[in-house]
């Protein structure tokens, strides 16, 4: 990070406990060179024992990153940096609306069976990525399944955990895979008007989907790295799942889940870039 970027990262980190005189041991490296670090891991991919010398040593730094995601306070940064964007994008940091779809990708061949399965309508054996973005497309939620899981199916935990974080929400907007019952379910049980997008019968090629293009193109940022003013979010899973390499692949969805939020956290950069030198998010 610049000096610029870290100016804006130090001032939504968490404080540690001992600074606030509540106990514990302080820290010997600095929170900058060890987000450096687990930002180096995972955006190339590399295994913890091959960090550069540059930085701390990995044991350290892989201690360092489990520690923040077991107290959530890897979260609680994603958290501000996104409200962050929010507001200076003259929104409210709580979001009343929220878009829902997934992606299936492939999978090594070493991620295991249980992980992982075939998704017969996009011909893709693998995984799948269900995400949740407001608006501007930063990300709410994420949950990864096996990409035989459906998307009505996926969805149900993944809005009851929406529904937990954001009491704001009101209204979502998903593709025709969600229609069916899940729709009169959210309504029920989660207070969630659950709207479908659909495309025309007569639309030939591509068309832009109201509402629903916001998330497709944090797809794309999350699966080519394709760089969007609209959309702050760096990676879901990104390379650290999905290219060759990279030990994470073989973990559980649950722990793949947990990994993407380091992955989100890179955008750590791109918001300090858009919120100090560039004012505005949204050409249009």
């Amino acid at each position: 990070m610049t000096d610029t970027e870290w100016q804006v990262i130090r001032a939504v980190l968490p404080v540690p406990a001992w600074l606030e005189g509540r106990g514990g041991r302080p820290e010997s490296y600095c929170h900058r060179v060890m987000l450096d670090a687990v930002r180096y891991v995972v955006d190339s991919g590399v295994k913890w024992a091959n960090l550069p010398v540059d930085f701390p040593p990995y044991r350290r730094v892989h201690a360092f990153a489990r520690r923040w995601q077991v107290t959530g306070l890897l979260a609680e940064l994603h958290d501000r940096l996104r409200d962050r964007v929010r507001d200076k994008e003259g929104r409210s940091p709580d979001p009343t609306a929220a878009i829902v779809d997934s992606q299936s990708l492939r999978a090594a061949a070493n991620i295991p069976r249980s992980t992982s399965g075939w998704d017969g309508g996009k011909k893709v054996g693998g995984r799948k990525r269900h995400l949740v973005v407001d608006c501007l497309g930063l990300v709410l939620a994420v949950a990864v399944t096996a990409a035989s899981v459906q998307d009505r199916d996926a969805a149900v935990p993944l809005l009851e955990r929406l529904r937990q974080m954001y009491f704001s929400i009101r209204l979502v907007w998903a593709d025709g895979g969600y229609a069916g019952r899940l729709v009169d379910w959210a309504a029920e049980k989660l207070h969630l008007t659950l709207e479908i997008v659909r495309r025309t019968d007569d639309t030939m090629g591509f068309v832009v989907l109201p509402r629903r293009w916001v998330v497709e193109i944090c797809q794309a940022q999350c699966t080519h790295g394709v760089c969007c003013s609209v959309v702050s979010a760096v990676s879901v899973q990104m390379r650290r799942l999905y290219q060759p390499g990279g030990r994470v692949r073989r973990s559980r969805s649950s722990a793949s889940s947990r990994w993407s939020a380091w992955a989100m956290s890179r955008w750590g950069q791109l918001v300090s870039r858009r919120v100090v030198i560039q004012p505005r998010l949204i050409q249009a």
